[in-house]
């Protein structure tokens, strides 16, 4: 399995409306993720970033309650009409806060979605596993230590591992909501490191509150207010020449 994957799709986002029971959270958001392009969405607590990704692999209709309207496609296909659990391994998602299956090892966090799929213990799944820790920067440092639980490692190395889990199972899209908040400075740095590798062979989508993290790893900037699409450009356009007096002051810490 070559997990450099030259097939990675894009995904747009057409009037997107989201609820939670009667609140509108979402109102009427459209834009297009290139493949290959890693797009940051920006924005203060509450502006509904968070459930703008989560629309994108229909993970906000499993809470109670919620709906969406509008379209997503992906490759020009409407999500709605494919299987969740399908979907969801073809628009993967890495959590805020680390996530290993606290009950396997790191082979089988990794693993876990392969076995899922029907993949039998093997050669082909431990290559899969080590070439999706290679891919995640992770390998050279649990190579030998492979049985040992996944939440013994530190937080920046099972955020790595989610990464690994998330690969393994080849992902044309991968959603990261605030995958560095819960990280020290050194582990963030390598996460960003792995974000501008990455990007080589998937199209990712990161919600983030660092603005300086945002600069330096998008490709283009969605800007959200109060479940609003502001602005959504180039990266280098978006910090440095932004169209709207809401995402100037929003960048320069006027407010948020």
């Amino acid at each position: 399995m070559d997990l450099m994957n030259p097939s990675a799709l894009g995904i747009q986002a057409q009037n997107v409306k989201a609820w939670f029971g009667a609140k509108e959270v979402l109102h009427g958001l459209s834009l297009e993720v290139l493949p290959k392009h890693v797009v940051a969405i920006i924005g203060p607590s509450g502006c509904g970033k968070s459930t703008f990704i989560r629309c994108l692999n229909r993970m906000h209709e499993v809470v109670p309650g919620a709906r969406m309207e509008g379209r997503i496609l992906l490759d020009g296909e409407d999500v709605s009409q494919h299987d969740p659990v399908a979907l969801r391994r073809r628009v993967g998602m890495v959590f805020q806060k680390p996530q290993p299956f606290p009950t396997m090892s790191i082979y089988d966090n990794v693993a876990s979605g392969l076995k899922l799929n029907g993949l039998r213990s093997g050669p082909q799944m431990d290559q899969i596993v080590e070439e999706s820790l290679h891919a995640a920067a992770l390998w050279d440092e649990v190579k030998d230590t492979l049985g040992k639980p996944g939440t013994s490692l530190s937080g920046g190395q099972q955020q790595r591992l989610c990464i690994a889990r998330a690969l393994a199972v080849k992902p044309d899209v991968i959603l990261m909501d605030e995958p560095c908040s819960a990280l020290d400075p050194i582990a963030t740095a390598k996460i960003e490191e792995l974000i501008y590798a990455l990007k080589k062979s998937y199209t990712i989508v990161i919600v983030t509150h660092n603005m300086h993290q945002a600069a330096r790893v998008s490709d283009e900037t969605a800007f959200f207010l109060m479940g609003e699409l502001v602005e959504f450009g180039a990266t280098s356009q978006i910090f440095t020449n932004p169209a709207h007096k809401k995402t100037e002051d929003y960048i320069s810490g006027r407010f948020g």
